[in-house]
C-alpha cells in the first residue's frame, strides 16, 4: 500500500520536529509516495538548511504559528517536556477544520495539556503513540522503514471527532504502520510495564556499575548480553526524564511490584534456593518465548 492509497493529495501535512519519529514520518510519506505537501517545523535555520538539503519537506519553519497556519493535518513529535508550548504556540493558527496528533509516549499528560491549550477545538486532536524508535535521536536518526509494521495506539477522548481520527489512522497507514486503539489511562498502564520499567532497569543498572570501583574491568568483560539488555540505555536521558516524570503514576506501582519480586529472588539466593530461582527462570523464559514467537 502506498501513501497515496490512504492520504489523498489534498492533505498537507505539518510535522513539529525532526529528531527520530518526525524524521523518520517525513522520509516514510516520501517513500511511500504521498503527493501532498510536507512542510516542518525545525530548531534553527541550520536544521532547516539540512532538511532542505535532504529533500524531506516542501517547507522548513522556525515559526510555529506559521507553520500551522496551512496544514490540514498537523503531527507533533517533540518531546513531552516541549508539547505544552508547542500546544499553546500553534492554537491560535490553527484552521478550523486542521487535525493535530501528537507521538508523546504518554497520554494523559498529553490530553490534559492539549485540553488546556486546545479549549473547544479538542475535538479535532487526536492523542497517539508510535511504538517504535531506537535509542538514537536527531535529525540524522529518521529512516523511512521505521514504523513499518509496527504498532501505533490511538487513544481518542470522548471529544474526539471521527473525521479526525480516521484522518490519523490514514496517515499512520500510509507510512505502514499497524492502528490500534485503546483508552488513554490503559495505554499509560501497559506502556509503564513494558517501555518506561525496561529504561528504568537498564538506566539503572549501567550506573550502578559505571559507579563501582572496578568498573574499568566490569566494563571490559562485558559480553553480548550485557550489551542487549543495556542497549536502551544510550537513549537521551532527557526524553526519558520527561517521560518517567511524566507518567510516574502509572510507573510507581509496576515498579513496586519488580522490586518486590527482585527481593524474592534475592530471598533465594540467600537461602540456596535454587528450586524457586529455577521456577522464576523457567516462567520468564517461557514467557518472553511466547513474545518472541508472536513477533516472528
Amino acid at each position: 500500500m502506498t501513501a497515496a492509497d490512504t492520504l489523498p493529495e489534498s492533505e498537507r501535512v505539518c510535522v513539529v520536529g525532526l529528531g527520530l519519529i518526525g524524521g523518520s514520518i517525513v522520509r516514510a510519506l516520501r517513500s511511500k509516495g504521498f503527493r501532498g505537501t510536507i512542510d516542518a517545523v525545525v530548531a534553527d535555520d541550520d536544521e532547516a538548511r539540512q532538511a532542505r538539503e535532504l529533500g524531506l519537506v516542501d517547507e522548513p519553519f522556525t515559526d510555529i504559528s506559521q507553520a500551522v497556519a496551512k496544514a490540514t493535518l498537523v503531527v507533533v513529535a517533540v518531546p513531552l517536556g516541549s508539547m505544552t508550548g508547542v500546544f499553546a504556540g500553534m492554537a491560535g493558527a490553527l484552521s478550523a477544520d486542521a487535525v493535530v496528533t501528537d507521538t508523546g509516549s504518554t497520554k494523559l499528560s498529553v490530553i490534559r495539556e492539549a485540553q488546556a491549550c486546545f479549549g473547544d477545538r479538542i475535538g479535532r486532536f487526536v492523542p497517539g503513540h508510535p511504538i517504535s524508535g531506537t535509542e538514537r535521536s536527531g535529525l540524522d536518526a529518521g529512516f523511512a522503514e521505521l514504523f513499518e509494521r509496527r504498532r501505533v495506539i490511538l487513544t481518542p477522548t470522548p471529544e474526539t471527532d471521527r473525521d479526525a481520527l480516521a484522518r490519523v489512522e490514514a496517515l499512520w497507514r500510509a507510512v505502514g504502520a499497524q492502528v490500534s486503539e485503546m483508552d488513554g489511562a490503559h495505554h499509560d498502564e501497559v506502556l509503564a510495564a513494558t517501555s518506561h520499567l525496561p529504561h528504568l532497569l537498564a538506566y539503572t543498572l549501567v550506573d550502578t556499575l559505571a559507579r563501582m570501583a572496578e568498573r574499568t574491568e566490569i566494563f571490559e568483560y562485558a559480553a553480548g548480553g550485557f550489551a542487549d539488555f543495556t542497549r536502551i540505555a544510550s537513549s537521551s536521558p532527557s526524553l526519558w526524564g520527561d517521560i518517567v516524570t511524566a507518567n510516574h503514576d502509572a510507573i510507581l506501582p509496576v515498579l513496586d511490584r519488580y522490586i518486590g519480586d527482585l527481593e524474592a529472588v534475592r530471598s533465594a539466593i540467600a537461602d540456596g534456593d535454587r528450586d524457586r530461582l529455577t521456577t522464576t527462570f523457567t516462567r520468564a523464559k517461557m514467557a518472553r518465548d511466547g513474545f518472541a514467537a508472536g513477533k516472528t
